[in-house]
């Protein structure tokens, strides 16, 4: 019973967590970090498109 109350994470917990981390980092490198991975997975799934239009195209041939 005490253990589940020591694992439980609440909204107040991620709050917490949040504040600090913008307090740590601040807005402006965490907005240029998202805006980095937003590219990544951009990038990383036109790849995907690519590289299964390549595997129809080699395997219709």
């Amino acid at each position: 019973m005490f253990l589940n109350s020591l694992v439980a994470i609440g909204p107040w917990q991620i709050l917490l967590v949040v504040v600090v981390i913008l307090f740590l980092f601040g807005g402006k490198r965490i907005s240029e970090f998202m805006g980095g991975f937003g590219k990544g997975i951009k990038e990383f799934k036109k790849e995907l498109k690519d590289d299964n239009e390549a595997d129809e195209e080699s395997s219709s041939k």
